[in-house]
């Protein structure tokens, strides 16, 4: 572990853009489908140094609702990655404490894809150590309009007065209402913008871009972002 993370001031929740797969493999002479897949290798890194660490959430941006304008011989290799993933690590996952949870719409998904998913939810949900979060098919505005949605139609049908609407009735209404807001949000491959992840819950996180590729991103670079996390002053708008 860093010597230099203080254990005092840890980030109760992590979340990960997963950036710069396709540019990893480029720069090696290699089809882009290799970059995903040792980027595969980074999330099971990062869970486990969250995991060394005590850091109870981690959230990954595994699939946005943008990839689909990917080729499809990309796509399919990432709904099969999904699906290997799912297969070959629940065990890890279950033996581990870990609680898998995924996040996004579901239309879209391929019947398969969504059989393995809820297949790995319901047989780690006994997880009492961490919980993974992986966004699939997901897209941080799609997610506001959904929760808009649903408290218009809690609205229409008598649950909810239109006046008391607040901030704490739009997070309950959010695909993450069940996990707390991000505290650090990590982005690889040095691209500096959000791509619609998480808009509404990182509004106070710490943001921290680093120029490595996701497949180069390993457990001492998830240490030495929680270190620099620590070092931050945290002020949520005060002096």
């Amino acid at each position: 572990m860093n010597e230099s993370i203080d254990p005092n001031r840890l980030p109760k929740h992590i979340a990960i853009i997963m950036d710069g797969n396709g540019r990893w493999a480029r720069s090696r002479g290699l089809p882009r489908i290799e970059g995903h897949r040792q980027g595969a290798n980074s999330v099971e890194a990062a869970l486990t140094a969250c995991g060394e660490l005590g850091i109870p959430y981690l959230t990954l941006y595994a699939f946005s609702n943008e990839n689909w304008k990917r080729p499809k011989e990309e796509l399919d290799f990432l709904m099969g990655l999904l699906r290997t993933y799912l297969a070959n690590q629940t065990e890890r996952l279950i033996k581990n404490g870990v609680r898998l949870q995924v996040i996004g719409r579901r239309d879209g998904l391929s019947p398969d894809v969504i059989d393995a998913i809820d297949q790995a939810i319901e047989k780690c949900k006994d997880g009492a150590m961490q919980t993974l979060v992986l966004a699939i098919n997901y897209g941080s505005r799609q997610e506001i309009v959904d929760a808009v949605r649903e408290i218009a139609f809690d609205v229409q049908q008598g649950r909810i007065n239109i006046e008391s609407i607040d901030e704490s009735t739009i997070a309950k209404h959010l695909y993450t209402r069940d996990y707390p807001d991000p505290d650090l949000l990590i982005r690889t491959s040095g691209e500096m913008r959000i791509s619609n992840f998480l808009l509404w819950q990182i509004s106070y996180a710490e943001l921290l871009v680093t120029s490595k590729a996701w497949p180069e991103f390993g457990k001492e670079d998830l240490y030495a972002a929680v270190a620099q996390y620590g070092k931050r002053n945290r002020r949520f708008g005060g002096i």
